[in-house]
């Protein structure tokens, strides 16, 4: 896994910080400094950090009693089935989307503010659509798909979820990957080359699951329907078996989309005896999603990260993984235990340092060691502020006074702007240290970087000769 998220700065402490703080916590009033007040909860939360995805999407959509359209008998219960597989697979999130949920207005505000508010960078999302489709020719005359929301009519695209409108989603969609699984004739696609499957990619297909991917796959080609037997999809009836596990035909326990694609292919045209050619493509990325995750190859084959570069590597994914735990508010000393892992497989992973320092000075409070992690911290990961700032917290619990305030001075060193800091020392020297200038001038400091609390706004107050305004 990158460390790149969108949240996270050159100072990954403070990366966390603002994190807490979106979820209504914030670092000072964890420390006991600083009251929050009024915090805005997250937009986008993230799911569980095992395996390739933080959290699974699934949003059905089944149309059956068109407003202006024929009507499609037992569409809404082969979505049912759909939406009911996709839980048993483990996803986090099935959304259900039938009918009068189906409209055109309703269908673009999910594609449009709910899907880019909520899926994150490390998300899987699958997108299933029974319904009708319809065709018409683009601006340069070639002929494409388009889906037909329930309000729509099926020869008119003003309404409609062009191929060109679904593309541009997934461009801007965060996905890791996006699978639109289609129960309709939908073409006009621009895909991207298939990608050989190597020996390594037989062993390992998690080298594969790495990469982006935005897939299709499409229940028939140009001029074909999506046929129906006694009331039921045939494509339905194939994606249904082949995610029950027909369509891991290799056995190595994974399944990906692309396997998943071609047995659906496979069995459609041999159930409608060539009338129907279900599609699968990928339209951008390299990479293949997983439906199914099997045993990874490193463990299959008895060997853990060997390398130093595999070690780092497998170091900086259990350091997210604790990150991610602490973000959606989850077990602390499951973090705690994931940052333990982290150091095991690279003792010079400073940001792991800061974190575990952090953790054991609130969170899962062991002093003795929060000072442990704390001094490694500010080895190896000198050019963080956080390293100095959680250090000289921990020695003034610990009452440590004059070396709380030599660390929380180095953090200044590292970066001169940091108004928590100041903060710190304000309270240091009028607590502890009985410094009352000192104090004044970390207060002034404090208020000109754009602080607000109330005991540093009087301490300046006061000493300006100044009247304390009443709050």
């Amino acid at each position: 896994m990158q460390l790149d998220h969108p949240l996270l700065t050159h100072y990954p402490m403070r990366g966390l910080i603002r994190i807490l703080v979106t979820a209504g916590l914030c670092l000072s009033s964890l420390f006991g400094l600083l009251p929050c007040h009024n915090l805005p909860t997250a937009v986008a939360q993230l799911g569980k950090p095992e395996g390739f995805y933080y959290k699974s999407w699934a949003i059905i959509i089944g149309i059956e009693n068109y407003l202006l359209a024929p009507v499609i008998p037992g569409a809404i219960r082969d979505a049912k089935q759909v939406a009911q597989a996709f839980r048993q697979l483990g996803f986090d999130e099935v959304v259900e989307l039938y009918d009068k949920d189906a409209s055109s207005r309703r269908l673009h505000q999910v594609f449009n503010d709910m899907l880019p508010r909520k899926v994150g960078r490390m998300d899987r999302l699958v997108i299933f659509y029974t319904g009708h489709a319809g065709v018409a020719q683009d601006s340069d005359g070639m002929l494409r798909g388009y889906l037909v929301p329930l309000d729509a009519p099926m020869n008119n695209v003003a309404k409609a979820m062009t191929v060109e409108y679904l593309k541009e989603f997934t461009r801007r969609s965060a996905s890791k990957h996006t699978l639109l699984v289609l129960d309709a004739p939908v073409f006009g696609w621009e895909a991207t080359a298939p990608q050989a499957l190597s020996l390594e990619g037989r062993l390992a297909p998690e080298t594969d699951a790495e990469r982006r991917a935005v897939q299709v796959i499409s229940a028939g080609d140009k001029g074909e329907a999506s046929l129906r037997s006694d009331g039921q999809s045939l494509f339905v009836q194939a994606l249904l078996a082949g995610l029950a596990g027909a369509a891991d035909r290799d056995k190595n326990g994974w399944l990906m989309a692309s396997e998943l694609g071609t047995y659906v292919s496979q069995e459609v045209a041999a159930s409608t005896k060539g009338a129907q050619h279900p599609t699968i493509l990928r339209i951008d990325g390299e990479g293949d999603t997983v439906l199914v995750e099997g045993q990874k190859a490193a463990f299959v084959l008895g060997a853990g990260p060997q390398t130093p570069a595999e070690r780092q590597q497998a170091a900086k994914a259990q350091y997210e993984r604790a990150f991610a735990l602490l973000q959606e508010g989850r077990s602390a000393g499951e973090a705690l235990d994931r940052l333990n892992r982290a150091i095991e497989y690279d003792p010079t992973f400073g940001e792991a340092y800061v974190l575990k320092s952090y953790l054991q000075l609130e969170l899962v409070p062991n002093l003795d060691e929060a000072l442990a992690a704390g001094t490694l911290a500010a080895r190896y990961a000198p050019d963080n502020p956080d390293s100095f700032y959680t250090l000289g917290l921990i020695y003034e619990k610990r009452g440590s006074f004059v070396e709380a305030e030599a660390a929380l001075r180095q953090a200044l060193k590292v970066k001169a702007d940091y108004p928590d800091v100041y903060m710190s020392l304000g309270l240091l020297y009028a607590d502890h240290l009985n410094n009352q200038s000192k104090s004044v001038e970390a207060f002034r400091r404090y208020l000109e970087l754009g602080g607000t609390h109330d005991r540093a706004r009087a301490a300046v107050a006061e000493a300006d000769g100044a009247v304390e305004p009443r709050p």
